[in-house]
């Protein structure tokens, strides 16, 4: 698994790798992507959700870090 300040994940990888585990969890990030604006940073936009898909996002990191 790569580091926090690993910058030479692929974010595109990365992204795909997010949209897998999320749907698992019977999460949807709708505006999950790779930031094309500067992509020497490798930064992957999140977006932005509804709370009630922020509260289950919430659980879900709670439930896998026990």
């Amino acid at each position: 698994m790569a580091t926090p300040s690993d910058h030479s994940v692929d974010p595109f990888a990365a992204v795909e790798t997010l949209r897998t585990a999320l749907d698992r969890a019977g999460i949807v990030l709708p505006s999950l992507a790779v930031d094309a604006a500067m992509p020497a940073l490798a930064l992957v936009d999140l977006g932005r959700v509804h709370a009630d898909v922020a509260l289950r996002l919430a659980e879900a990191i709670h439930k896998a870090a026990e």
